[in-house]
């Protein structure tokens, strides 16, 4: 823990950026309006976003348990095998790593380097590109479901946005890893290290019978979704908060501000206008309030996914970019918020800032893919 005197310019720097925030919110909306909304719309997000979010990842989390116990995860593991090398340049064992993070979340891939077996197949040089390749995964399972349940709350089938933006998701995944090797071949490209060129062909698994295994890999699973559910909550109260507030006016503006949930100052709106031409070429956005969701997924996936169901009541969403926001959710999936301490926990803290610009460049990328297939195929 490191101590900083009470009077540094930080403090006196933050409090000026807090009286500015708070004076902008009471200018427009009116202190009652602000403070009203601002519990109106966190409440609503709890009850009506986190828990069906916490709900989908209950569900695919108990999916991914028996995936894993009965060793379906293993054969597409192998299945993904001879793809890795040419794709990520990294040894077939990797795609675990990418099984791992999609069905649960970034930070899952850690586990599987702590382990010294799976570690030591990887190079010295690739050994951090296990960062990038697990983050642009995290929380797939759980972005792609849900964006298929919205769908079918809205009455649209988004199967066909989903399995476009899984697709683009490797894409930008690729461009990720392979430009963040170049830093880290570089760097690490002459340390030597003995690599273990053995595939492993057992799996463990639970003791007892069938049934057994069946019910705890399900309910473990599932306890693992609500593991995922409870985390997303800090996230999605906070910032997903404070982006509505930026990104809608008030909901009827021959009345005003009524303190209602998410009315807000309509900022992002602003500013997706100045933006407007560069994000419609990107991603084929129509609306400028959906720069909200790339900007929020930088932060947190699942908060960015709270979103949703506004610019559906809103009809904001068309199905390109429900594709392109599954490319994008899934392959930032919160990195800025995750990528120092995946980096730390690898051992290679200093390449932390290479790591980042490589992922923020393939989530572009993800996301610009994503729009032209769809384009392409629909």
């Amino acid at each position: 823990m490191q101590k900083k005197h009470i009077f540094s310019l930080e403090t006196g720097v933050f409090l000026v950026i807090l009286i500015v925030f708070f004076a902008t919110f009471i200018s427009i909306m009116g202190s009652a309006s602000f403070f009203k909304t601002l519990m109106a719309t966190a409440h609503d997000l709890l009850l009506n976003t986190v828990f069906f979010i916490m709900a989908v990842a209950v569900l695919t989390g108990a999916f991914a348990g028996l995936l894993n116990e009965f060793g379906l995860v293993h054969w597409f593991h192998l299945l993904l095998d001879k793809l890795m090398k040419p794709l990520y340049g990294l040894p077939g064992i990797a795609a675990m790593g990418i099984i791992s993070t999609y069905f649960s979340d970034n930070p899952a891939i850690i586990a599987l380097a702590k382990d010294k077996s799976y570690i030591a197949h990887f190079e010295k040089w690739q050994e951090p590109l296990l960062c990038n390749l697990g983050t642009a995964f995290g929380m797939g399972m759980i972005v792609s479901t849900f964006f298929v349940a919205q769908g079918g709350r809205a009455g649209i089938n988004l199967l066909p946005a989903v399995i476009i933006g899984n697709i683009a998701t490797i894409i930008g995944s690729i461009v990720s890893v392979r430009l963040f090797s170049k830093w880290t071949k570089r760097k690490l490209g002459s340390v030597h290290k003995e690599v273990d060129k053995t595939e492993p062909h057992y799996r463990e698994i639970r003791e007892g019978n069938a049934f057994e295994r069946f019910l705890e890999a399900m309910l473990d699973g599932g306890k693992t979704g609500v593991d995922i559910g409870i985390g997303i909550i800090p996230g999605v109260l906070v910032i997903s908060t404070l982006v509505m507030m930026l990104t809608f006016g008030p909901k009827d503006p021959t009345i005003g501000y009524q303190g209602l949930p998410y009315e807000g100052i309509a900022l992002f709106d602003k500013i997706g206008k100045i933006l407007f031409w560069p994000l419609k070429a990107i991603f084929g956005f129509d609306s400028p309030q959906l720069i909200a969701f790339p900007i929020t997924c930088l932060g947190s996936t699942g908060a960015a996914l709270a979103l949703i169901p506004r610019f559906l009541d809103h009809g904001l969403i068309k199905p390109s970019d429900v594709a392109v926001f599954t490319a994008i959710g899934m392959t930032w999936s919160g990195y800025l918020s995750t990528h120092v301490g995946m980096m730390d926990a690898l051992g290679y803290r200093y390449l932390t800032s290479k790591a980042i610009l490589a992922h923020t460049i393939g989530g572009i990328v993800a996301g610009f893919s994503a729009n032209l297939l769809y384009r392409l195929f629909f």
